[in-house]
């Protein structure tokens, strides 16, 4: 199984390395970086939906971690609802240079969730690895 992983992590790597030489080729055209961003939501749903699997996988093969997957899970729900209720108490006007015209308030809200749920993630994943790293050199 972990050599199947290891050959669709390098065929993925290849793909995204091939779509990233093709943008810079054709000096950012509209087709490269539509064919990138299309590439690039295929990836988050891709990551998405092998968490699930993965934590569905997990729960049935070891019951006894269930309790921690729904503690994550209630965290990651916890975290979402906190990011959205700031977001929604901002009155933040975002310029639409296409239209002329600023966001709506929906647009901004759910921007604004985006960006302080993922500032949430990266800071957690850093301090997750230094963590993990002082409690190694302790052992």
């Amino acid at each position: 199984m972990k050599k199947i992983l290891n050959i669709l992590l390098g065929v993925l790597m290849a793909i995204t390395a091939v779509l990233l030489v093709y943008a810079i080729a054709t000096g950012g055209s509209d087709a490269a970086i539509s064919v990138n961003l299309i590439w690039g939501y295929f990836l988050v749903v891709f990551a998405v939906a092998a968490a699930i699997f993965c934590a569905i996988f997990g729960m049935i093969q070891n019951p006894a971690g269930i309790k921690g997957t729904i503690l994550s899970l209630g965290l990651i729900i916890v975290i979402v609802g906190v990011a959205y209720f700031i977001s929604a108490g901002h009155t933040v006007q975002i310029p639409d240079l296409a239209n002329n015209d600023v966001f709506g308030h929906g647009e901004t809200v759910l921007t604004e969730t985006s960006i302080i749920v993922t500032y949430v993630a990266m800071v957690a994943a850093f301090v997750t690895a230094v963590v993990t790293e002082i409690w190694g050199a302790f052992k």
